[in-house]
């Protein structure tokens, strides 16, 4: 299983509005599932660019990098 930073985990938290506080983030479950909304992505990404210091190019803003935890890790190490 692919790990992701802890501060990673924290951010992507705040926008899983239906994962239960001390639930483990399953990597493969649909976020959306999890409570990840069109409004949550464009939050998650600022987030993520300021918090983490990385950038999410404008072709990797897709709905299949948002679709998992370890598809949109995948896609910030990717740089």
């Amino acid at each position: 299983m692919e790990t992701w930073s802890g501060e990673f985990d924290v951010l992507l938290r705040e926008y899983l509005t239906e994962l239960a506080p001390d639930s483990p983030i399953d990597p493969d479950a649909p976020m959306k599932d999890l409570g990840l909304n069109s409004v949550g992505i464009v939050g998650l990404i600022v987030d993520l660019e300021e918090e983490l210091g990385v950038f999410l190019p404008e072709e990797a803003v897709s709905p299949s990098t948002f679709y998992s935890a370890r598809t949109l890790w995948s896609a910030l190490r990717a740089d």
